[in-house]
């Protein structure tokens, strides 16, 4: 089964504002998380291809040591648009599904993509992971690739369930806790930190932050 894991990349120096942290310290956060993530699905035997979209220069050159595909988001007009540029490679391309992640889910584990893939129903279905606070989408697997269109931005765990109801009778919504930590603010950077699910990533981490 051809499955690729689809990664929007937003330009570090215009991510993650409400961290209120300066742009130096926001840029190497995003990178760390971002190899973390990009480590984590190039180990795992279940996920064929890993896209990044992107026009990052700096997440460009390190998705070349993971042997990433790069697809340029010149516009950079959200997550939605960044899928769908996606989604249409990965048609031309025979794949039958995929799973976007955000890059900033970096407490991700090898055990949980296959855990999140292994709840595979039918062949024509839709994995939900939300957000810790329910009100995003951390993990959205979709089958065939074009199922149903993204609805991130916007209550999205929300919207993606009501969606893919549509669509499908086969929706499963999959609860992964380190998948469900995503970082946007201080509380969620603070929150990771106190879990210290990854000792040598939070030990990074506090170097940037000193």
């Amino acid at each position: 089964m051809k499955i690729a894991a689809i990664i929007p990349v937003k330009t570090f120096s215009n991510a993650k504002t409400r961290l209120q942290l300066p742009t130096e310290k926001v840029e190497e956060l995003c990178k760390i998380m971002l190899e973390e993530i990009l480590q984590v699905l190039s180990t795992t035997s279940k996920i064929e291809e890993i896209i990044l979209v992107t026009k990052e220069q700096k997440a460009i050159e390190m998705g070349k040591k993971f042997n990433t595909i790069t697809i340029i988001d010149e516009k950079e007009e959200g997550v939605n648009q960044a899928v769908s540029l996606t989604d249409k490679y990965l048609l031309e391309n025979n794949f039958i599904a995929s799973v976007v992640f955000p890059q900033d889910i970096p407490n991700i584990k090898t055990e949980d993509v296959d855990f999140i893939l292994k709840h595979q129903l039918h062949p024509n279905f839709a994995i939900i992971v939300p957000s810790r606070k329910f009100d995003g989408t951390n993990a959205l697997v979709r089958m065939p690739i074009d199922l149903m269109k993204t609805h991130y931005d916007d209550n999205s765990y929300r919207n993606h369930m009501l969606t893919a109801k549509e669509h499908t009778m086969n929706v499963a919504m999959v609860f992964v806790k380190r998948v469900m930590l995503d970082v946007d603010s201080q509380e969620d950077l603070e929150f990771l930190l106190e879990q210290n699910e990854k000792p040598e990533l939070v030990e990074k981490i506090k170097k940037i932050l000193n």
